[in-house]
């Protein structure tokens, strides 16, 4: 993907079925169905090829946010650890 470094290639993928693909594959077939409201067609049986088409792009679309903000996440985290890693004098044990 054009967002996301080379680096990310070493997290684990996402599962399939997240909670950002599952929203947003449902708030493409629901612009569909919105659009064919609006156009006065039927509203589930007209155009179900972009009904189809909107949902799979919004999976699509929600699969790779879920992957940036895992790879994020993980930056973050990286940094993190990477810091306490270098000054252990901040992150003392409790009760020493």
């Amino acid at each position: 993907m054009a967002f996301l470094p080379d680096e990310a290639r070493s997290l684990p993928p996402p599962p399939l079925l997240n909670k950002g693909s599952v929203w947003l594959a449902f708030a493409g077939w629901m612009a569909a169905l919105i659009d064919n409201s609006f156009n006065q067609r039927p509203v589930f049986r007209s155009g179900l090829h972009r009904q189809i088409l909107l949902a799979t792009v919004g999976w699509f679309v929600g699969y790779q946010l879920v992957k940036r903000t895992e790879y994020i996440h993980a930056k973050v985290d990286r940094e993190l650890f990477e810091y306490m890693r270098h000054h252990p004098e901040d992150f003392k044990a409790a009760g020493t």
